[in-house]
């Protein structure tokens, strides 16, 4: 039986599918001009291949752009990573890869690089007197400033708040003292902030790296200098020396005592009297606190409260000391017989009032003890009641809805603008010793004061006196309508053993 000859399309249709499958889209199997059933097969083919290959190219593009955009994204998450949000400089995690890169080069024979790091002097009262928002806008300023004082070369970091950074590579002592300078001058011109004029100076602590130094080393070392250019008077620049770390760990080891110290109660309070000034009754005391330190002895609060707000301890030195007056309050109501409205005193710092558990904590106390509110004075400074943002307007109202009463601290020392003073919920200014040194003696001063205590009563307020040493002070003071004072003259800051001697001593509630 004879059999038609394979057709000889079948062999190359097959070959064609097989190149297809395999990923050759570009494959095209030949066509005949025959109108049959295998031709119609291999159109098809051919038209699936076309479909394919546009439907690949197609996939590709989009692969290729997807890619792009995740390669762009990428970038953009590491410069952010790398980058201060506000200032738009390097930030610390950036400084720390610029150092390591460099520390590495100097292995390798190359030059050292030398870093500065530097903070505001005066940044805490920009930020207080004028608001968060004028701070920033002192902080771009400073960046800007920063970056035309130096080479494109050096890297300028923002490493928080007030403190910046910037390490110079491949560089010398010579060199850094000469971008110090430069950088110093340039800070200290003034910066037009809005309608203000600001002048904003710099400590700057400069080290130049040496052989086989950790990024942390040098890093550490250059702020141990800062702080030592911070704590001496007159001085902008003070390059590392090894005597500095002495003293960074004598500040270190303060802190933890200090720690210790609350916990184990080495604190103890002083109590300076508050008298009625026409008749000498003792109106109440000001809480102050020292700390008996068991090796330096009695240390005075200059000696830790700024180490104390610095490390954010001041809140928990701050409740210790208001528990312990508020206590001892109670004591001396119990067993002097004090007068109904005889009071305790207490300072708090910014953090302080900025600390959402102190309504809390302070409605606690007064719980605990049974004292009543009104009988309990927070002092504030001036800047705090003037300038606090809502934390601090939330902190004040809800104290005064407690019943505590308020004190702006140190009037005439600060803002003392005739407005506020109508405005806040205090109930009491105490006028700063400043004022107070020139009476007796000086005709100019008595007039300045008197205005002083008219605006005072003017806005519903009561006047209270600190700083009186002598007896012609206190009887200006009587004269000029001044119902409160204290001072050296009343009694200096004394033990609570010393507050019942007195009362002993008087009989009374007087002086």
């Amino acid at each position: 039986m004879d059999t038609d000859p394979p057709d000889p399309r079948l062999h190359s249709l097959v070959e064609g599918i097989v190149r297809i499958a395999g990923g050759d889209l570009t494959t095209r199997i030949p066509l005949s001009g025959a109108r049959d059933d295998v031709a119609a097969v291999i159109a098809g083919i051919n038209l699936m291949a076309d479909d394919l290959q546009t439907l690949y190219e197609e996939l590709e593009e989009r692969v290729e752009s997807r890619t792009a955009m995740l390669r762009e994204a990428q970038v953009e998450l590491e410069r952010m990573a790398l980058t201060d949000p506000l200032t738009q400089l390097a930030n610390r995690t950036a400084l720390n890869s610029a150092l390591s890169h460099a520390l590495a080069e100097t292995a390798r024979g190359e030059m050292p690089p030398a870093l500065l790091i530097l903070d505001l002097d005066s940044f805490k009262g920009i930020n207080d007197s004028l608001g968060h928002s004028a701070g920033d806008d002192v902080l771009r300023v400073i960046a800007r400033r920063l970056q035309e004082a130096v080479r494109e070369t050096d890297t300028v970091a923002r490493l928080g708040g007030d403190e910046f950074a910037i390490m110079l590579p491949k560089s010398n002592l010579v060199r850094a003292r000469r971008v110090a300078n430069r950088i110093v001058k340039a800070l200290g011109e003034s910066l037009d902030i809005g309608d203000l004029r600001i002048t904003c100076g710099t400590s700057i602590g400069l080290r130049v790296a040496e052989p086989g130094q950790t990024v942390a080393d040098l890093v550490m070392e250059a702020d141990t200098a800062m702080y030592a250019a911070k704590a001496q008077p007159h001085t902008s620049i003070k390059v590392f020396e090894p005597a500095l770390l002495y003293a960074r760990r004598l500040q270190s080891v303060m802190i933890t005592e200090l720690r210790e110290a609350i916990r184990q109660d080495q604190l103890t309070l002083s109590y300076q009297p508050v008298v009625e000034l026409a008749t000498g009754r003792i109106e109440g005391v000001e809480a102050l606190v020292r700390w008996n330190h068991p090796e330096r002895g009695l240390l005075m609060p200059d000696q830790f409260i700024p180490l104390a707000e610095e490390t954010g301890m001041i809140v928990d030195l701050g409740q210790w000391v208001l528990r312990h007056a508020v206590r001892q309050l109670r004591d001396w109501q119990q067993n002097l017989q004090v007068d109904s409205s005889f009071n305790v005193r207490v300072n708090i710092s910014t953090t302080e009032l900025q600390n959402l558990e102190l309504i809390e904590h302070v409605r606690d106390i007064l719980r605990e003890t049974g004292v009543d509110a009104s009988n309990l004075i927070v002092e504030l400074t001036e800047s705090m009641a003037v300038n606090g943002g809502a934390v601090d307007q939330y902190s004040m109202s809800g104290l005064r809805r407690l019943g505590v009463k308020l004190e702006i601290d140190d009037f005439g020392t600060g803002y003392s603008s005739i407005s506020y003073l109508r405005k806040l919920p205090v109930n009491v200014v105490k006028i700063d010793k400043s004022l107070i040194d020139g009476l007796g003696v000086d005709e100019e001063q008595r007039d300045f004061v008197a205005a002083v205590l008219h605006l005072i009563h003017a806005c519903g307020l009561k006047a209270l006196a600190e700083g009186i040493e002598t007896a012609e002070q206190a009887a200006e003071l009587v004269r000029l309508g001044c119902t409160s004072g204290q001072g050296y003259y009343f009694g200096r800051p004394m033990p609570p053993e010393g507050v019942v001697a007195l009362f002993s001593r008087t009989g009374s509630e007087s002086l």
